[in-house]
């Protein structure tokens, strides 16, 4: 089924439990409407799914370009169970958005294989502002709850 028909970001909380982990939320600054939005769905779904709030901590970057550098940072000072970076590049008229998509997805695929630790890709890569929206609390779900069920989901999975 195409995305455009449905929420993404319905889950079940079956067996999934965020108790006695530690997570790092990296966050860009740039659309912060939108990026804030995705925070404030991944802390609310971490917290639902039984993390201590002192076990959470927030990063801001100024872009989504900076946020495998933060990331790693957070990482080596941190030393969490997960990092979870959200970030929204919105398609321009050049190929600015190529690039920096490219930068942050390679980034923190590089990052997950050296650190063999979960950096969870939360960074919306809309054709404009609205499909932003739509999926930063809008009808297509909020990208930032399926951040922190994937990162959550990874922990386990590495725990096993």
């Amino acid at each position: 089924m195409a995305s455009i028909l449905k929420n993404l970001s319905d889950y079940s909380t079956e067996g999934i439990s965020a108790h006695g982990m530690s997570f790092g939320i990296v966050v860009s600054s740039w659309n912060h409407e939108i990026t804030e939005a995705l925070y404030n769905g991944a802390l609310e779904t971490l917290l639902s799914l039984g993390a201590d709030p002192a076990a959470i901590h927030r990063r801001n970057v100024p872009g989504s370009y900076e946020l495998p550098l933060g990331a790693k940072w957070v990482a080596d000072q941190l030393k969490p169970d997960a990092i979870i970076c959200l970030g929204c590049v919105i398609q321009g008229e050049t190929r600015h958005f190529d690039f920096i998509c490219d930068a942050v997805a390679n980034g923190l695929m590089d990052l997950n294989l050296r650190y063999s630790l979960p950096f969870i890709f939360g960074v919306l890569t809309p054709n404009d502002q609205q499909q932003a929206i739509e999926r930063a609390g809008g009808k297509h779900g909020n990208k930032g709850i399926e951040a922190a069920v994937t990162a959550v989901k990874m922990v386990q999975l590495h725990r096993q």
